[in-house]
């Protein structure tokens, strides 16, 4: 059996010691194995859905549509990594034969990708589904044969309870070894987690203080381990003159409703919009003040949270920086209103350049592309960057997307950066602050945190993985330089 979902009275070192103990055979599984249970755990949530959307939407307070298509979307990514186990590129697979070199005989070498052991996964609040206890980091590492123990989120615990229940049963059915998969809780429960000598890796979404201080504890580690974080990113969009022009309106409804989609807390938030001064970019702003002022009152994850926006807000309100364009209707006392705030570009530096985690962005009114360059320039790193661009703005565009380029993960043209598909293309990732890592944590690639290269030399076929046998042929290798495909 799988470990229990409940294990608040399980010590720390029990569930790592059975997790160290399934990784040797739950790598021997195999990719085929392990794609099924991949799709066997997309099926149990599904499944499982009525239970596990009602108790996401009451724990998060976003509503039951939304964790509708969350939970659409987490089903979607397990079978997605069964998808990439079972086609098996991400193995990296390369056999060089033994012949003749400048360098003199080369022996036989053979290559691949093999998994890392237990990984340690952090829940985040933002997302109860896709990016917790079921989702993509635990979904990443397990396909690949790393064995997962996920520290839950204390913002939706019962949520936690029935998606781990859903993903212990199906890993059951589909005959994995026990402790493959297990879930912890509380904060003490976290630090022993990453400190753990067995653990060999760590994801984490969420705050930047709560990973920092998560990382300076593996970086302690007698055997630092890799850390995966996502942390702290505001997205900058570039609304250019000929954009503004063309399609104020538009430009700014998809503005507001990207800024207050899900009370403002997705990662990919555009947390600061340069707009341009002069007469398209008050049409455009003038849109986005009535937009603004048509969004309700909206009740944020936890306590914690909204006492930051408000705060946050309020600070804002009160720095003669930033000029208050708009607020949402008001709600009741449960709730934060949104923000539209202003400021002029060659503004934008530190606090004016840090993220706002809830439903408010701030546009930055600019005079000219060099005022812009010179605020990308003293920004932290980003998930992502946008520009708009009108008829005849070819060249601009390049040239903005260039400056944006050293410092964000995904270039957008034309849209918004709120929404991530799970796609083989995919990057969600960015410098630091956005993450401290140059892999991504959505797509294909994100498997990649959880292997690490494995050469063998001089081998027998008999001592290999059977993906590098010359007669195999089950997945893309790379022999003698040349790629060739099954």
């Amino acid at each position: 059996m799988t470990e229990a979902p409940d294990t608040a009275h399980t010590s720390v070192d029990h569930v790592v010691a059975r997790a160290a103990e399934a990784a040797p055979s739950w790598a021997a599984a195999g990719r085929a194995a392990r794609a099924d249970a991949c799709e066997a755990i997309a099926a149990a949530l599904e499944d499982d859905g009525a239970a596990i959307v009602t108790a996401a939407a009451e724990e998060s307070h976003l509503p039951e549509a939304a964790m509708r298509g969350e939970l659409a979307r987490t089903a979607y990514q397990w079978r997605f990594f069964a998808d990439v186990v079972r086609e098996g590129s991400y193995l990296e697979a390369a056999v060089d034969h033994p012949r003749d070199t400048p360098m003199g005989p080369q022996p036989d070498l053979r290559r691949m990708l093999e998994p890392i052991g237990p990984v340690a996964v952090f829940g985040a609040s933002n997302f109860p589904l896709a990016f917790s206890t079921a989702g993509g980091d635990t979904a990443s590492a397990l396909a690949v044969g790393c064995p997962v123990i996920a520290k839950t989120h204390p913002s939706h615990p019962r949520t936690s309870d029935l998606v781990a229940a859903a993903v212990t049963r199906a890993l059951e059915s589909s005959g994995a070894p026990a402790g493959a998969f297990a879930t912890v809780e509380g904060f003490d429960e976290g630090i022993a987690l990453v400190e753990h000598p067995q653990v060999r890796a760590v994801a984490f979404t969420g705050s930047l203080g709560g990973g920092r201080a998560l990382l300076d504890r593996i970086t302690a580690r007698p055997t630092p381990i890799p850390f995966y974080g996502e942390l702290s990113s505001i997205n900058p969009v570039v609304v250019l003159d000929g954009a503004a022009r063309e399609r104020a309106a538009d430009i700014a409804q998809g503005l507001v409703a990207s800024f207050t989609g899900r009370g403002g807390q997705l990662c990919t938030k555009p947390g600061l919009a340069f707009v341009p001064a002069g007469p398209a970019g008050d049409a455009l702003v003038e849109a986005a003040v009535a937009a603004t002022g048509g969004v309700g009152g909206m009740r944020l994850l936890n306590d914690g949270i909204q006492t930051a926006y408000a705060s946050r807000v309020g600070g804002y309100a009160a720095d003669p920086r930033v000029r208050v364009l708009a607020r949402g209707t008001a709600g009741d006392d449960g709730t934060v209103t949104p923000a539209l705030l202003e400021t002029d570009a060659g503004r934008i530096d530190g606090d004016l350049a840090e993220e706002c985690f809830g439903p408010t962005t701030l546009v930055a009114r600019y005079g000219s592309l060099e005022e812009v360059y010179a605020a990308v320039s003293r920004l932290h790193g980003s998930l992502t960057g946008t520009v708009h661009h009108g008829t005849g703005e070819d060249e601009l565009l390049s040239e903005v997307l260039e400056r944006l380029r050293p410092m964000a993960g995904r270039l957008i043209v034309g849209g918004f950066p709120t929404g991530v598909h799970v796609a083989w293309a995919q990057h969600h990732g960015g410098p630091w602050p956005a993450t401290n890592t140059l892999h991504t944590s959505v797509g294909a690639t994100a498997v990649r945190r959880f292997l690490r290269p494995v050469a063998w030399q001089n081998a027998p076929e008999s001592a290999l993985p059977v993906e590098l046998r010359d007669a195999a042929h089950l997945v893309p290798v790379r022999v003698d330089g040349r790629l060739q495909l099954p």
